[in-house]
Parts: structure tokens; sequence; C-alpha cells
């Protein structure tokens, strides 16, 4: 962790200069209670709005919420009007990369290989304030990818307002079989992996290390995907119990990335509590999945920006075979009773644009405010955060966004928002 440290301050250093004082502009702190009144608050968990509603927020809490006529608000305070809006919880992305940016402007192997540290660090300083605009108030980042341990002093440097962002659960590195994941380069190089290796003998030891230079959650690669030879798992199932095994004898949770059929039985046999991609699932593991209560996140969107880097323009042409198989999984999912939860795979296409996430799950077959509810109380569920926050109850943080429009009648008003809050503080108004 030494070792890490000079680039961690230096950087944090290098952002506190780029975005200036660590006040964070629109904070509430010593500000009278806000009074929010928009034209109806989608709570995060019923259907339908509620029409009418209002919302007090004092501090950082949401202090009340109900009908206007039977919610008082002290006479102090201020009263933010939100004619022809709706009120609902701050949007959380379960699956990022603050460190990628997109793979139609450098390839994923120059990004690993090429870019300059501080460049990444200042990437994601300006990805997180893109994502936090956009209403998505909590993420989870689920690996630098050859960026360190980067994700843990940009999570310091949020919680310290020296640059604005959301609410971040970091992984670090992530793991991955020996020999499996890492840019292509001759045999005999030597170069940053994009993750870290681990195997039977030293699984305990690197998940243990990861978690104590400061994930929230362990990630871990089930399979992999190389030109010419498809998917394949890479972790045996007794590899993955022991991570998991180790990973919960300190509290953590975690999360695998899984295409292939047989890295997401897996991964589900061996307790995992989120499955990332899900693309090669079929209805006898998606029923193992929600039998275990283990939560699919999608990355819908990611599937798509890759098709069009590949040429693919939606509504022209044919839909490409990967879409398909997609569109196919997600269906098999929903129908077995999985439990999805939004996460856009946001850093393979531009940060800020992870409405698409909800756009393409309604598209493929989920109800609107189901799909809101996959980005709100059941993703705040499944990133054990539902006692803090995903949906507009009195007690909870105020993580509250505005937009433009019903999203429970149509998806794309996501696109619209009027006012962002995080725990009470107004980054956008």
């Amino acid at each position: 962790m030494k070792a890490m440290e000079p680039r961690i301050g230096f950087a944090l250093l290098l952002l506190a200069a780029i975005f200036g004082s660590p006040a964070a502009p629109g904070a509430l702190g010593g500000e009278p209670p806000l009074l929010l009144k928009p034209d109806r608050v989608f709570d995060g968990v019923s259907d339908r709005p509620h029409e009418g509603w209002v919302v007090l927020v004092e501090g950082n809490l949401i202090a009340r919420a109900g009908p206007a006529a039977e919610t008082a608000a002290p006479p102090e305070a201020r009263v933010i009007e939100l004619r022809g809006q709706t009120l609902l919880p701050g949007l959380i992305d379960a699956h990022t990369h603050l460190f990628l940016h997109p793979y139609s402007e450098t390839s994923w192997d120059d990004q690993v290989l090429k870019e300059p540290y501080a460049v990444r660090v200042c990437r994601a300083a300006n990805h997180a304030r893109k994502t936090l605009l956009a209403g998505f108030t909590t993420i989870r980042d689920l690996g630098t990818e050859g960026a360190g341990y980067g994700d843990v002093g940009m999570r310091q440097a949020i919680e310290e307002k020296i640059v604005p962002g959301p609410r971040l659960l970091v992984v670090t590195r992530a793991i991955v079989a020996t020999g499996s994941y890492g840019p292509k380069i001759a045999p005999e190089g030597n170069v940053p992996l994009g993750a870290e290796e681990a195997d039977l003998a030293t699984i305990p030891r690197v998940v243990r290390d990861q978690i104590g230079r400061g994930a929230d959650w362990v990630k871990v690669y089930a399979d992999a995907w190389s030109p010419g030879k498809g998917g394949r798992p890479t972790f045996s199932e007794e590899e993955l119990k022991l991570l998991v095994a180790t990973a919960r004898a300190s509290g953590y949770p975690v999360a695998a990335h899984a295409m292939t059929r047989e890295g997401l039985r897996r991964a589900a046999e061996a307790g995992v509590e989120t499955i990332e991609h899900g693309d090669g699932g079929d209805a006898e593991v998606f029923r193992l999945m929600a039998k275990k209560g283990i939560a699919l996140c999608p990355t819908l969107a990611a599937a798509e920006a890759m098709a069009r880097y590949g040429g693919y323009t939606p509504g022209a042409g044919p839909e490409p075979e990967s879409l398909k198989s997609k569109r196919a999984a997600f269906e098999a999912a929903l129908a077995a009773g999985v439990t999805i939860v939004c996460g856009s795979d946001a850093g393979v296409f531009a940060h800020g644009d992870q409405a698409r996430e909800l756009e393409l799950m309604v598209d493929y077959g989920q109800p609107p405010a189901a799909a809101l509810r996959s980005a709100t109380s059941a993703a705040a569920k499944a990133l054990h955060l539902d006692a803090r926050l995903g949906s507009v109850k009195p007690g909870l943080l105020a993580d509250l966004i505005a937009v433009e429009g019903d999203p429970t009648k149509d998806i794309g008003a996501l696109r619209k928002v009027r006012l962002v809050l995080k725990s009470g503080q107004i980054p956008r108004e």
C-alpha cells in the first residue's frame, strides 16, 4: 500500500488544483430546510407516482414526505417549486468503471498500457461529476482496469468534497484467474494486466489484501472471452467458493463477471451476491440465481455501445446477433424472477449517459416502474444500502432528483434532470 500512497496523494492534490476549494457548491450545511414541491413523487417502491406529494429535507435527511395538505414545513423553509416534474430517489448504477472512457476513443489495451496515471485520475474525476449531474447519486465502480487503487483515493476525494461525484463503492483491482486477463502482447512481456491474478493457493491473500486496501466489494471474473476460443470459465467452482467464503468471513460481498452459462452457474453455486452481464444465461441458470437471491446487472447499454462501435445503428438494419442473444438472456432472467439491478458498465460508453441502460431495460420488456426500482430501491437493497437510501422515506438520506415529465410513463424523462440532491446538498439546480 505504501508504494501507492505518493501516486494517490499527488492525484488528490492535482484534483484539488483543478476543481478548487473543497467546499461543495450548493451545500445546505447551516441553511434552512428545503420544501420540494413537484407535480408527483415516485417513491422508489410503488408502481405509480404519488400526485400532489411534497418532500421536506432537513440537513442531509428526508424529514417528511406526503400529501401537501398533510406535510407541514417550518416557516423558515426554502420552497423549491418543481412544476411539471417528478421527484424520485437519486439513481444508482451498480456497474461502472470511472477510470475507463469510451472504447471508440481509445481501445481498452491502450488505456491500460499507455495512458498516464494522472491523466486517468483526472478523467475519472470528470466522469464522477458527469455521473452525479446526470442524476446518479450512488455508483459501484467495478474495477480500475490498471489504475491500481485509484478508486480508493477517488472515493476519499468525493467524501472530502475535493471533487463532486456520486457516493462511491469500490472493488480496487478486481480478481482474475492467472493468465486469463490482460492486454494482448508478446508472452515475454510484463505489463499492467487490468486486474489482479489469483489461483487456489493465493485467493485468500489476494481477497484479504484488496479488502485491506479499501475495497467495499470483492469482484471476481468467473470466466473470460478470447478471439478464436470464445467464452470459457476460468476459476473452478472450488476456487470461487473459497473466494466467496474468504470475503464473507470478513463481512464483504462478492460480485462476479460472468458471460458464459457455466461461468454463471459456478458463480451462483459459489454464493456471489450479484452477477454482471449474464449474456450466456438460460432459464435453468437464471432460476438458480432467483432461488439463491442473486441479482443481475445486465449491462445492456455497454453491449449496445460495442455493437455501435462495430457499425450498428439502432433502427437501421437488422439487430446484431450479440444484441439478439443479450435480449434473449434478459427476457429469460425476467421470466425466471431474477432481481434486476441497474448496472450499465459505463466507461465502455460515456459516463453521464447511464439513462440509456434504463431505456434499454424498458425496450427489452421491463415495465418503466420496475426499471426505475432497479435503479433505486432494488439496487439499494442489493448493495446493502437500503437502510440509508433508495426510496423517498423519512429518515433516509436526502438523495433525490427531479426530472421533467413522468418517467413511469416515459423512461426517457430521466434524460431531463433538473434538480439533484445528494445527502441534502445541491450540485445541480
